[in-house]
């Protein structure tokens, strides 16, 4: 069996933490398999990435860097990328489960004529034949899949697989030249979402806030508490579609998925959506004042009791605490 390919994602020549739960899957699957993995970097200006990448214990750390690549676009990116893994012989080509991933690893496994699978969740129990458990129906199940093509693509949900640890040694790194063709896709702008918060998906503590927040005004008081505790914003899919926030900030089976050490949820119900996105929090704090709310259900503490009153109190009680 071929390595496994894990594609780093980056952005403004930052290496993003996400890209280390995609190591840590490929590092089971070489012990699954007694293969190795690698790692392919694209884009345009690359070093400080690909010193990053290194760090690893990748066998071999693939570069593409070409003007070509210096703006992301799904179909581009995809495009070096399922041509490393056909040079490099990949048998499987792994990613975070983010946006980023999300758009490019179904495109990479079309060019490859691969089977992919998404959001994987653990290994099923098959010793040296790879096969993938994977959340459906919002979690509720979990499915075991198995990829029979040549080549296998799998992007991976990062709140189940921890973080990678440097191995100490610095990987090989190779330059790789590749034929792209004509682009069909190219970036007319990008708007960043500009904060000084934590990004939610890397933060340690998240505050979000669902319908029960009533207004996009009300929403400074999740924000006054997450400024507070150093931590990131989110919301439901219900605050976002009546634009309290951004869709940014929306966590769930159509948003984020996440896993801080802190969650808080103000005026969320729980539907199964949300929960599937936040459930594998390692303290689950809700505050409702509907006693029936489903996510009393997956709460560690639960409080009834009315957001308007309890999140400026404990606000100001924290800010007290920190002097």
């Amino acid at each position: 069996m071929g390595n496994t390919l894990v594609f780093v994602e980056h952005r403004d020549g930052e290496f993003k933490k996400a890209t280390l739960s995609a190591v840590t899957f490929a590092r089971q699957v070489a012990d699954k398999t007694g293969a190795a993995y690698d790692m392919v970097v694209v884009g345009e200006g690359l070093s400080n990435v690909t010193a990053e990448a290194a760090k690893y214990g990748a066998a071999k750390v693939y570069v593409v860097d070409a003007p070509a690549l210096k703006d992301y676009t799904d179909m581009t990116w995809a495009a070096a990328v399922a041509a490393v893994a056909k040079q490099s012989g990949a048998s499987v080509v792994a990613g975070a489960a983010t946006t980023a991933g999300k758009g490019l690893l179904p495109r990479v496994a079309a060019l490859l004529d691969a089977g992919m699978a998404s959001d994987i969740v653990g290994f099923g129990d098959k010793g040296a034949s790879l096969s993938f458990l994977r959340p459906m129906w919002a979690g509720n199940v979990i499915g075991e899949v198995e990829i029979t093509s040549a080549v296998q693509v799998a992007s991976v949900r990062g709140t189940d697989f921890d973080a990678a640890e440097p191995t100490g040694d610095a990987s090989p790194v190779e330059a790789v030249t590749v034929t792209l063709g004509n682009p069909t896709q190219r970036l007319v702008s990008f708007k960043a979402t500009v904060s000084s918060r934590p990004e939610m998906t890397e933060a340690s503590v998240v505050i979000a806030g669902g319908r029960g927040v009533k207004s996009k005004e009300n929403f400074k008081l999740i924000e006054d508490l997450a400024d507070v505790l150093g931590g990131a914003i989110g919301a439901s899919r219900a605050a976002v579609d009546a634009e309290f926030v951004e869709n940014d900030y929306q966590i769930g089976q159509t948003g984020k998925v996440i896993a801080p050490d802190l969650y808080i949820g103000a005026g969320i119900s729980g539907a199964i959506q949300h929960l599937a996105g936040m459930k594998n929090s390692k303290v689950i704090v809700a505050i409702n004042k509907d006693e029936e709310a489903p996510i009393f259900d997956v709460a560690d503490y639960g409080l009834v009791a009315d957001l308007f009153k309890v999140l400026p109190e404990l606000t100001e009680k924290l800010k007290a605490r920190k002097g």
